[in-house]
């Protein structure tokens, strides 16, 4: 059975979403559908990809994986199949593809839309699936895509002892996702003791394996699944506590 992951910011409370899972069953099953989740903040195609790039390489090769994430607000709508890595993806060429799929995806085709076409967009992403899932060449689900659009985010800022980053993303524990990886922090740390600043708190000057190492209701930080330095308050919510939102920017010092 042919797996779908789902990706949207259609929320659950309308009809938007049952309308386009009806749709893709009628077209092409039999699907398995699978929701990685429809509460991405609208129009945020940068929360979108920073979920759906920790998540895609989970599933088996030939996956399907569906984004629907600011779709309507583009000057020229662009839409699009990609082969990546043995698994595929359609969506919005809004920048998102670039974000989850860096530096470039493998193969990438355009599909046929035209804005006042009565073809609705439901109709044209379940097209897109019937034809994977039928096993039809890719290369005939449209004309090549050249170059994709691209989306330039916040890239850490680096000196010998010293990261500057920003918040990449709040988790629905409202732990705080930043944009350093654990591979550059060791890389320019080399062993030596930090401390972390952020907005005009007391910096966090320890790393923890696991959130139960700090007091309840105490800040600190450490590397989380996905190999992203987070600060998180043992059984709070450090969001919201630290006033910490998407974009804010933090710094770590090394000493030395």
């Amino acid at each position: 059975m042919q797996i779908v992951t789902l990706t949207t910011d259609l929320g659950e409370q309308d009809y938007a979403l049952p309308a386009l899972k009806g749709c893709l069953l009628q077209k092409a099953a039999p699907l398995l559908l699978a929701d990685v989740t429809h509460q991405v903040q609208n129009f945020d195609i940068v929360q979108a990809a920073f979920i759906l790039s920790n998540v895609w390489k989970h599933y088996p090769a030939g996956t399907i994986h569906l984004v629907w994430v600011n779709n309507y607000y583009a000057p020229h709508r662009d839409f699009l199949v990609i082969s990546h890595q043995g698994h595929y993806f359609i969506g919005p060429d809004n920048g998102v593809f670039s974000l989850v799929l860096a530096p470039a995806p493998e193969q990438a085709f355009r599909l046929e839309y035209e804005d006042n076409d009565a073809f609705s967009l439901r109709e044209l992403y379940a097209f897109a699936v019937a034809h994977i899932a039928g096993g039809q060449p890719l290369e005939k689900v449209g004309l090549p895509a050249g170059s994709i659009l691209q989306r330039i985010t916040f890239q850490p800022v680096t000196g010998p002892s010293h990261i500057r980053g920003t918040v990449i993303h709040v988790d629905n524990f409202e732990n705080v996702v930043l944009n350093i990886s654990r591979s550059l922090f060791d890389a320019v740390g080399q062993g030596r003791s930090f401390s972390l600043h952020y907005k005009r708190h007391e910096p966090i000057t320890q790393l923890s394996q696991h959130y139960a190492e700090a007091p309840v209701g105490e800040p600190l930080c450490l590397f989380n699944a996905s190999g992203y330095l987070e600060i998180a308050v043992y059984m709070g919510k450090a969001a919201s506590l630290l006033g910490l939102v998407q974009e804010d920017m933090v710094e770590v010092l090394f000493e030395g």
